[in-house]
């Protein structure tokens, strides 16, 4: 290979790895509440599925980050541009036991990009 074409698959390597996607941290934002029936769902727990479109099941041992809500339900996540599958779990004493209520939501994002997203969750799975 000439010096040249070094250079070129050396920048090319290095544009690769240097764009990240599909993970937390970035300059991306999704940010919202959980709600059930209208009502938030304080300290619920929000999975995260990276480079997913489409519901990945109720074993939550299958995602790759989480976090957990507020006490007023509100929940932040800063991501890099990608795919996401985010999945919230929580509680609702208004109804009968074992008052568990989940249900999650695909979100796409572009670079810089901030979007409010409320998740709701219902009975049952």
């Amino acid at each position: 290979m000439t010096p040249i074409n070094n250079i070129i698959v050396f920048i090319l390597l290095l544009i690769a790895f240097a764009c990240k996607k599909n993970q937390l941290g970035g300059k991306a934002e999704v940010k919202g509440y959980i709600k059930h029936h209208g009502k938030n769902i304080p300290y619920a727990r929000v999975f995260i599925k990276f480079n997913a479109k489409d519901f990945p099941g109720n074993d939550t041992t299958v995602y790759d980050a989480k976090i957990s809500a507020d006490a007023n339900a509100y929940y932040s996540i800063k991501f890099y541009k990608g795919d996401y599958y985010l999945y919230a779990i929580g509680y609702d004493y208004s109804i009968p036991p074992p008052y568990v209520v989940s249900g999650g939501t695909h979100v796409y994002l572009r670079y810089n990009e901030v979007k409010q997203l409320d998740i709701y969750v219902t009975e049952g799975d």
